[in-house]
């Protein structure tokens, strides 16, 4: 397979407004394609969009949403079908995570990160998925996470919902293959976001920061491999612990990644959003 012409039609990011998100807008406005950037903060997404409008010459559209409220997906297709923007890549990146004991955590918040990380991801995919297609080169990346590959006790919803990213992405995989879209499930370590910053600890950092520019950079070169894989990790120590856990048995896995996320006695939930 050649690279992917990402000028052939737009961009749609979601969780543009920050880390990750941003940083896709970045890279992929260098590579020539047009952009819709989605997140909540519309003064980020504004300032974001002129940066790339300057500096690339693209065509750049802001949309302020909450992908968490019921039937955003079809809200932002309709929009950007009134507005005659052909859909060519789309990055699934908007997220959260919540640090605490489950039995404490508050179930509106549970509801609403299972509704972004999950049921919104769904929804988008399936809403643009069309139009990804139909171009012979597209690219749908979903963020998923290293949390994805085994339960994180203290932030069980968050890893069970990556875990669902990476097994729904994978499947796609399969499915788009006479289609010529190609799919991947990108999956970082710590990364220089503001995850960590708002989340309040690093519990679950596993091995050494990457940047975004780093984790974009790898997601991006995936792509344009030959015959590019269903998934990939970002970080070489990652990859390695991924391949080691896979040799624990299950309850001592559970066990010691329990005692690493602790402490049980925890009694509020913090929460980032990416």
């Amino acid at each position: 397979m050649p690279p992917i012409d990402y000028s052939r039609g737009a961009a749609v990011i979601t969780g543009a407004s920050s880390g990750l998100g941003a940083e896709f807008a970045k890279q992929l406005a260098a590579r020539g394609a047009d952009l819709v950037l989605v997140a909540r903060r519309a003064d980020r997404l504004e300032a974001l969009a002129a940066e790339l409008r300057a500096a690339h010459r693209v065509a750049v559209t802001p949309i302020a949403l909450d992908l968490s409220a019921p039937g955003a997906a079809a809200d932002l297709a309709g929009r950007l079908d009134q507005l005659g923007v052909d859909v060519h890549t789309l990055v699934n990146n908007a997220g959260f995570g919540m640090y605490g004991p489950f039995a404490t955590a508050d179930a509106d918040r549970l509801t609403e990160q299972v509704q972004l990380n999950v049921a919104a991801l769904v929804d988008l995919s399936r809403a643009f998925f069309p139009s990804l297609t139909s171009h012979g080169d597209g690219a749908l990346i979903n963020v998923a996470s290293t949390a994805a590959y085994q339960p994180i006790p203290s932030m069980a919803v968050y890893g069970a919902t990556k875990a669902f990213v990476l097994s729904f992405t994978e499947a796609l995989w399969n499915e788009a293959k006479p289609t010529g879209l190609r799919v991947l499930a990108l999956s970082p370590g710590a990364t220089r976001t503001e995850f960590f910053d708002v989340v309040g600890t690093e519990r679950a950092k596993n091995g050494s920061y990457k940047t975004p520019e780093e984790v974009v950079a790898l997601a991006l070169s995936t792509l344009d491999r030959r015959n590019p894989p269903p998934s990939v990790v970002s970080g070489r120590v990652n990859r390695l612990s991924i391949v080691a856990m896979r040799l624990v048995p299950r309850r001592m896995l559970v066990n010691v990644v329990g005692r690493v996320m602790g402490p049980r006695a925890a009694k509020t939930s913090l929460a980032a959003q990416r």
